[in-house]
């Protein structure tokens, strides 16, 4: 079945026209008189009357469009409004059935013409989302076997859906898709003009500016939903740029370990001697001027939360938690001589377990100090004195008796008194001394943790540097 382009209400003056022409076939061929370009120029005017049509000569033929670009700059890209810019170079070329000439009798086998002379495809890019502020093109090249070759440069805005998630090691993969606005595939078929290789290449050495990302490759494919021409064509090319990551690195990335690094070595400080909480104060304040103000490199968007966000969120946590426990450490150090005693779950999970696993296990018991470690013992010894003295005084005579056990009495109540205010210092000192031991354990437990994040973020960092810049 034929397939009808044009209206019927159109077609009666198309063929007017084409009976006015002065050849019949698959291209009219123009008679110069003089082989020069006013001549060939006079000789087109027929043509240029045909600019408002698809140039073939049977409507049912498709134009078959081949485009491809060259991409002369990365301006940059927007992470909140999600866009990519570029500068390209766009090339285009088609057929016009309408014309041909002798180059020989013409003096020229090209000639240069004003775009609105000659019928032009409506080819779009489907991502682009704001003006072309590039410089207009008015001509046109126009050759001798009615080849049109069209060219422009293009300033495009297109949107692009970024992922941010690794930054600043990102890689992001943009499309922009070449199709017809208005015409099916029956009418417009658009190729790629080059091999994607072709134009990456090309791209590269002519590229003048990329600023922080740089081109890795441009890929193009022909997007065919099935055998029926009632679909729009479309070339899309796919465009892979990386970030230059070395500008976070040096400028956020090192020196947050810095000063985490910095706050790992303030652990060593003795916190019973030097006030450690006024350094480390000090180095969150520092830290967190540090945040705003390169909080203008950080990326702004609402899709996913960074991994570098993560990061430096965390340096700043570890912080505060150094700080806090600085603060229970030094209450500890002064005032835990009115604490109750350790709850036994402190003591068994802190004391005994963790103590091992920091290397600061609990202090054994002293077996010299006698006096503090049993004084009922004490009390008894004195009491086997006192009643020895008895025996001797029995022997002077009844009447030292009576003073004798009266004396026993009152060192009884005396030792006494004092086993009850040892037994009470004995106790206090036991909890102040289990309480700071906790707050030590705690101390070499985040020391510990410190050192782990510290050697972790480094490797990662350090790998995923590395692998982003081996992809090429």
């Amino acid at each position: 079945m034929t397939q009808r382009c044009v209206p019927p209400s159109v077609r009666p003056t198309v063929f007017l026209i084409l009976m006015l022409m002065p050849a019949v076939g698959g291209a009219f061929l123009v008679n110069c008189s003089e082989p020069n370009q006013p001549a060939l120029l006079d000789a087109l005017r027929p043509i240029f009357n045909l600019s408002s049509i698809r140039p073939v000569m049977n409507m049912t033929t498709c134009t078959n469009i081949s485009t491809h670009f060259t991409m002369y700059g990365i301006l940059g890209v927007e992470e909140k409004a999600q866009l990519l810019i570029t500068y390209l170079w766009l090339t285009s070329w088609w057929m016009n059935e309408h014309v041909s000439w002798d180059p020989i009798q013409c003096g020229t086998d090209s000639i240069s013409l004003p775009r609105n002379l000659f019928w032009t495809p409506d080819i779009v890019i489907n991502e682009f989302m704001d003006e072309n502020t590039a410089p207009f093109v008015p001509y046109v090249y126009l050759f001798s076997n009615g080849r049109v070759h069209d060219a422009q440069p293009v300033r495009v805005v297109s949107s692009c859906n970024l992922d941010i998630y690794t930054f600043p090691f990102d890689i992001q993969n943009c499309s922009m898709t070449f199709n017809s606005y208005i015409h099916y595939a029956r009418d417009i078929k658009i190729f790629p003009g080059r091999d994607g290789d072709e134009i990456t290449t090309f791209s590269k050495e002519v590229m003048t500016t990329m600023g922080e990302w740089e081109l890795l490759d441009i890929t193009s494919h022909k997007y065919v939903p099935d055998v029926s021409d009632d679909y729009i064509d479309e070339l899309i090319f796919h465009v892979r740029v990386r970030r230059r990551a070395t500008l976070y690195v040096v400028n956020l990335l090192i020196p947050s370990c810095f000063l985490i690094t910095v706050d790992l070595f303030s652990f060593l400080l003795p916190p019973q001697n030097v006030d450690r909480s006024l350094f480390k104060m000090t180095l969150i304040l520092g830290y967190t001027v540090f945040l705003l103000i390169m909080n203008d490199l950080l990326p702004t968007t609402g899709d996913t939360i960074p991994l570098i966000n993560v990061f430096l969120c965390l340096c700043l946590s570890l912080m505060v938690a150094s700080l806090l426990e600085t603060i229970i450490i030094t209450n500890l150090l002064c005032g835990s001589l009115g604490y109750s005693p350790v709850p036994r779950w402190i003591r068994v999970v802190v004391l005994s377990i963790l103590g091992r696993m920091v290397r600061l296990p609990p202090k054994p018991a002293d077996p010299e100090d006698t006096v503090i470690q049993n004084p009922a013992a004490q009390e008894v010894k004195v009491f086997s004195l006192a009643a020895a003295d008895g025996e001797v005084s029995q022997q002077k005579g009844p009447l030292d008796e009576d003073k004798a056990r009266k004396e026993l009495r009152s060192i009884g109540r005396d030792l006494l008194a004092i086993r009850l205010q040892v037994k009470e210092q004995l106790g206090k000192s036991q909890s102040s001394e289990e309480w700071i031991q906790v707050g030590f354990i705690i101390d070499r437990l985040l020391f510990c943790f410190y050192v782990l994040f510290i050697s972790v973020s480094f490797i990662t960092i350090i790998i995923i540097w590395i692998k982003s810049t081996n992809i090429s």
